[in-house]
């Protein structure tokens, strides 16, 4: 699992760390890790040493990349920074030291220019997790200086954009790689920036962010990823003594007599993503097309662990077999029991419910239901534009893990202070009709078996993304496709 921490939580564990702070060792450790980076990033076999320029800024870190290119110009690169006045002195007088070479605030634009321009590798050093949205002046000419061909590695944080993730800034540096140092942090993993920090690579030097007394004070991540090696551990596997019901009963309303393609994908994801039985509550044509093509369901309102509600579903049909549907979803929705609303159903949520509720909206959605819930116009594009602070908004208004889809798919809790998972493991090719029944299904099957729903959203936006990219690398994938690959792709995730 990646964590990535608050800027306040890892100041504190820097405090913690005392003579260690104090002494310079941090940025020893810092320097020497981004210096190695650095040299590995370096073109080979040219017979020429690769040129580095460091932009720095003030603060801790500017002094870490002037250490750092103190270190490579000892090794024998050649180095070179572009510096504002108040860079940290003991970094400039080591890169002097070091035979490196330095231009203020004074040197001339043609020159400053012409350096940056020449530059195989440029280090970002302008500002740390400190610093504010956007760039000074001085160094948006030196960002704008950079070669299209040279590598750029960030120190810590991409200078310009927002070090807790919430806004990009096009006058920013976007890097193709960031050296963070101890842990990441918001800006790396949330989708507003993490564009803006290319690879993402971690320097140990010593954090420790859990090293409190314990209880309630203990600081907890404020983003969470889990990657393909964390299923294995969280994937409910059935045992020795399990049947169908220990595993897991899923009921799901969905689709309707205009909307017949929404229930098999869903009721198909459900049983390949290994439900212990699938219970299906549905109008007659679609009804006729489970029955058909997933003979695993049965149908018809009953005894299950945890409801999925809504794909395909309109409710405002008057179609044949319509009401008595309704009647099941709003029935789910009274229970105590969790239930995973999504398309449709989520017009059916006023508010609160007391038992444990994920709710599924696209961007468009989340508008619709925050405008209608808050009283006040919400756009699409406003959510698209401030994507955490909205699944925030409906987190809050609703009492409900929201899960808001994406290139990046954000899984909001809604308790304050809890960590916000995000999943960026699909392909662009599954932004695809179907797709997101397919999502519903492998949430109602996580649901029913027990696991927390901000949990069960993020392993299971991660199993959708990797299966849609299994079932056809690198190129289209119908969702059908989808669910035909999910046991597959779990089986492999299981064993890696």
């Amino acid at each position: 699992m990646i964590e990535a921490w608050s800027v306040e939580d890892v100041r504190a564990a820097e405090e913690r760390l005392g003579d260690e702070l104090r002494s310079g060792e941090l940025m020893r450790r810092a320097a020497e890790g981004l210096a190695g980076v650095v040299a590995a990033r370096l073109p080979e076999g040219t017979g020429e040493p690769g040129r580095v320029v460091g932009l720095v800024g003030p603060g801790n870190n500017g002094g870490d990349v002037l250490h750092a290119l103190a270190r490579l110009a000892a090794d024998g690169h050649d180095v070179a920074a572009v510096r504002t006045a108040a860079a940290h002195e003991g970094g400039v007088d080591a890169l002097r030291r070091a035979g490196g070479v330095l231009l203020g605030e004074d040197a001339g634009p043609d020159e400053v220019t012409e350096l940056i321009g020449e530059a195989d590798v440029v280090v970002d050093g302008i500002l740390g997790i400190g610093g504010r949205p956007g760039l000074p002046e001085v160094a948006r000419a030196w960002v704008a200086a950079i070669d299209e061909d040279a590598w750029v590695v960030a120190a810590d944080v991409p200078s310009g954009h927002d070090p807790a993730g919430s806004a990009l800034h096009a006058d920013g540096v976007f890097a193709d790689e960031t050296v963070t140092f101890g842990v990441p942090k918001p800006v790396h993993l949330l989708p507003a920036t993490s564009a803006a920090c290319g690879v993402l690579t971690v320097v140990p030097i010593g954090l420790d962010l859990e090293d409190e007394a314990g209880g309630d004070d203990r600081p907890v991540p404020a983003v969470r990823r889990l990657t393909r090696d964390d299923v294995a551990a969280v994937w409910p596997v059935p045992g020795p003594e399990d049947d169908k019901y220990t595993r897991g009963v899923v009921g799901v309303v969905a689709g309707g007599e205009d909307y017949t393609g929404a229930p098999l994908l869903t009721t198909g994801a459900a049983v390949a993503s290994g439900a212990g039985m699938v219970r299906y509550v549905g109008t007659p044509t679609p009804e006729a097309l489970v029955r058909a093509a997933v003979p695993e369901a049965v149908h018809g309102d009953g005894r299950v662990q945890a409801w999925v509600v809504g794909p395909g579903l309109d409710v405002a049909s008057s179609a044949a077999g319509s009401a008595a549907q309704l009647d099941v979803a709003r029935a789910a929705l009274a229970s105590d029991l969790p239930v995973v609303l999504d398309a449709g159903g989520l017009d059916l949520l006023d508010g609160p419910r007391s038992a444990p509720t994920l709710l599924t909206p696209h961007a468009g959605e989340c508008a619709r239901m925050l405008s209608r819930l808050e009283g006040d116009e919400v756009s699409a594009e406003g959510v698209v534009a401030d994507r955490l602070g909205h699944a925030r908004r409906l987190a809050r208004a609703t009492g409900a893990v929201v899960l808001l889809k994406g290139s990046a798919t954000l899984v909001v809790p809604p308790e304050e202070g809890a960590p916000v998972w995000v999943q960026a493991d699909a392909p662009a090719w599954l932004a695809t009709a179907g797709s997101g029944d397919v999502l519903a299904g492998i949430l109602g099957t996580l649901a029913a078996a027990g696991l927390p729903l901000d949990l069960a959203g993020a392993l299971g936006a991660l199993v959708h993304g990797v299966a849609g990219d299994d079932a056809n690398p690198w190129g289209p994938v119908r969702a059908s496709a989808i669910v035909d690959r999910l046991p597959a792709t779990i089986a492999a995730l299981l064993t890696r």
